[in-house]
């Protein structure tokens, strides 16, 4: 293997270092600088949207070719960085990509004018494939610890894997099946354990309502081992990276790298996060102008909590706090009666959804008339957006494709209502003990006295 010196030169002008054929830039290295800025100044850059441009350039030239298209693939890079002018100003990445590209264009004689590569076409794939069984990460490279599954015991029992589902105004699936609706309107930690942590953003659908939806997401990976290096996923409403913050498409230099890695299924449409390392997949898609996110997890990773922490809040764990949840059958009553009566909620004239209309149109798509079909009719009603429609259906695609037990996709009202029953009856049970426990100390104690 090739020293770094033996590898890469480095320019005197902004630092952009040169390798491969030719003398010619690689997208990687191009992408280590831009790094550095995004990961000291990474809101800015964000906001800014420089990560949209550095991106696309990152996929046009990940693969070698001739410098015409290069150059072509520069000045399509080039224009991007300009159009974030008025509100990238101040931005160092910004201002980095602006140097870098001037000195590649005149290393390599670029004309600053001529045809441009166009970011590629939203097309549909053609169906995925099917989901990736642990018995296939068997063939990725890397140390042993690096594989989930290899890493455990032979006298282990094979790990009981988890789904955790977040969609639409928004609706949750936690890790042990329990389905809500909730309001939770700002920044809320769906998962932190000791491998990652993921925080959704969530902005009001519709104005003076309770009901939010996902704006941006964020996934950490923490470092792990030989395996890989700490790596962040940011995404937000119109921009859905096909790579991790800094550029990269996997888990970093370390020899186990190739166990996690960002796959691009539908261009800015639908972005797949695969880590072996921990025996974990992420679905994150964008439909309409918001997020959703779906996870498949171990249960020894979902619930491995670092030294500590409390858990409360983690919303794929425990679910809604109840002062944010939101109760289907009694928006469903509301909205009866105020059709009946006459009245008009903004959501629903603005889209002109009845209850019976909505109901046909998530029929469509979600025949069985579970929680998910419910929550197709709540978003339609409640903000009159038809996207929230596939939404719904996508989420439980991703239940099918990531759940582990096929009698479980489903989950009907009636479940819904047994399952918070039966808590409910354990919270009353678990204060009974403690009152009786409380009333045998005081006659206890009255009757030492006597």
């Amino acid at each position: 293997m090739q020293s770094p010196r033996e590898r890469s030169e480095v320019r005197p002008r902004a630092g952009w270092m040169v390798m491969g054929k030719r003398g010619r830039p690689s997208a990687l290295d191009v992408w280590r600088v831009l790094a550095v800025f995004l990961s000291l100044f990474p809101v800015v850059s964000l906001q800014c949207k420089i990560l949209r441009c550095n991106s696309e350039f990152w996929a046009s030239t990940s693969n070698s070719g001739p410098e015409e298209e290069f150059c072509t693939a520069l000045r399509a890079y080039n224009t991007c960085v300009r159009r974030t002018a008025r509100t990238c100003r101040g931005d160092l990445a910004y201002h980095s990509a602006q140097h870098g590209i001037e000195d590649l264009m005149s290393q390599y004689n670029c004309s600053k004018d001529g045809p441009t590569s166009q970011p590629r076409i939203r097309t549909p794939l053609p169906p995925p494939p099917p989901p990736i069984l642990p018995d296939s990460q068997e063939r990725s490279d890397g140390p042993e610890v690096c594989h989930y599954e290899r890493s455990l015991s032979r006298n282990t029992a094979p790990p009981n894997y988890t789904h955790c589902g977040f969609f639409g105004d928004p609706h949750l699936r936690t890790f042990s099946d329990d389905f809500q609706t909730c309001k939770v309107q700002g920044a809320w930690p769906l998962i932190h354990n000791k491998y990652l942590s993921v925080q959704v953003t969530n902005t009001p659908v519709v104005l003076d309502s309770l009901t939010t939806a996902t704006s941006k997401l964020t996934i950490i990976f923490k470092n792990f081992q030989e395996c890989v290096e700490q790596k962040m996923y940011h995404a937000e409403t119109d921009e859905l990276p096909a790579a991790f913050a800094d550029g990269s498409k996997n888990g970093g230099e370390r020899n186990g790298a190739n166990t996690l890695r960002v796959v691009e299924k539908v261009p800015g449409q639908h972005v797949e996060i695969q880590a072996r390392y921990i025996g974990t997949t992420i679905v994150v898609r964008q439909v309409g102008r918001y997020l959703t996110f779906a996870v498949r997890m171990p249960e020894e990773v979902a619930n491995s909590v670092e030294e500590g922490d409390n858990q409360d809040l983690y919303l794929c764990l425990n679910g809604c706090p109840v002062n944010q949840r939101i109760d289907f059958r009694n928006f469903r009553a509301r909205t009866a009666e105020a059709q009946v009566a006459g009245r008009t909620r903004s959501g629903v004239a603005a889209a002109g959804f009845t209850y019976q209309t909505a109901k046909a149109r998530c029929k469509e798509r979600l025949p069985v008339e579970d929680l998910y079909f419910q929550s197709c009719v709540f978003d339609l009603l409640n903000s009159g957006d038809i996207n929230f429609t596939m939404a719904a259906y996508y989420a439980f695609e991703d239940v099918k494709m990531l759940h582990s037990n096929s009698k479980r996709y489903h989950i009907f009202e009636k479940d819904a209502f047994m399952r918070n029953a039966a808590q409910r009856g354990k919270d009353l049970f678990s204060v009974f003990l403690t009152d009786l426990l409380a009333v045998l100390l005081w006659i206890e104690c009255c009757t030492g006295h006597l």
